[in-house]
């Protein structure tokens, strides 16, 4: 037996969860175990958490009694769920990805209660559904439910886990600056120059590493105090010609920056473009107050070891490099 707090955490093979279980594995105070939930223990990545150290069970959240069962025990959990997850044709006809996040979110809250979790993180974003009430300029999606589903719908279950009695932190996280690897990397516009694309006009973006949310979560297990708080967190406040001039000195080769119109990314041929050029409207017409709520130095203060873009740049020169040869 050991008195060490263990923490559960929900997708330990992903960017949030897996920093997480990198976070407690590295700490060197002893406190803390932890538990990785997966949906394959049998991965290549979830042998290497085993390997590491971590204790890897399997887990779902479509099924509730699997993750009840892996919360068992658990002092702290922490909860994401992956809308971009990659479904199938019938998953995907049989409910929208915002209302896989709510049912999935809601086993999780019942099972964190019936667990008897002291302190659950939940990874969660804004609700823009306020922000753009009653405006027309701003598509509806699922059916006129939600204006930014992946952020809407996490902003809804906000209330499940106080519904459910969990003794909850929310931890509301931002665009990753890991998308310049993966999703959003610089490409040749047709002039030949390396290119990023945002409809932010001159506004800034909040952004953040995501091995930065995993640790900031680890830093707000360690803190009772802030059960039932709301923490957003950020690494940098960039305007998008900032972001190019920082993946210019790392690349050696200009990259610039193409601001599009939100009505113009709309029109962008890959899946999604209404949501995500909603998602960026958001995050531009809102920006005072996005990235008012995420002050920096108080993010360091929780997490010392927090990212700005020229650090994960640096960090990550031979990748980005590497993403364009």
């Amino acid at each position: 037996m050991t008195d060490k707090k263990l923490i559960a955490v929900v997708g330990a093979t992903g960017s949030q969860g897996g920093g997480l279980v990198r976070a407690i594995l590295a700490d060197k105070s002893g406190e803390y175990a932890v538990r990785a939930l997966t949906r394959n223990p049998d991965s290549g990545s979830s042998k290497e958490l085993a390997a590491a150290g971590a204790e890897v069970v399997a887990a779902d959240l479509d099924d509730e009694a699997s993750v009840r069962a892996a919360f068992d025990g658990a002092y702290g959990a922490f909860v994401v769920t992956n809308y971009w997850a990659a479904l199938t044709p019938d998953e995907e006809a049989a409910r929208t990805r915002a209302e896989m996040e709510l049912a999935q979110a809601e086993n999780a809250a019942r099972a964190a209660r019936d667990a008897g979790v002291k302190h659950l993180v939940w990874s969660t974003l804004e609700d823009t559904r306020p922000f753009f009430d009653g405006r027309d300029d701003v598509p509806d999606l699922d059916d006129g439910r939600y204006k930014v589903p992946h952020f809407d719908a996490k902003g809804e279950a906000d209330e499940l886990f106080t519904k459910y009695g969990v003794p909850t932190t929310f931890l509301r996280t931002t665009f990753y600056f890991d998308a310049f690897l993966n999703g959003m990397p610089p490409t040749r516009n047709a002039d030949g120059k390396l290119t990023i694309t945002l409809p932010m006009g001159d506004r800034r973006l909040s952004g953040v590493a995501s091995e930065d949310i995993g640790r900031s979560a680890f830093a707000i297990l360690k803190r009772p105090d802030l059960i039932g708080e709301t923490v957003s967190i950020a690494g940098d406040h960039l305007t998008g010609k900032e972001y190019a001039a920082a993946l210019s000195d790392t690349l050696g080769e200009e990259v610039v920056y193409h601001a599009p119109t939100w009505e113009e990314f709309r029109t962008y041929p890959f899946p999604m473009a209404i949501e995500m050029s909603n998602m960026f409207q958001f995050y531009a017409e809102n920006h005072d107050r996005f990235t008012g709520e995420r002050d920096i130095e108080k993010v360091r203060e929780l997490n010392p070891e927090l990212e700005s873009f020229a650090t994960w740049v640096e960090k990550h020169r031979e990748e980005l490099k590497a993403a364009q040869s």
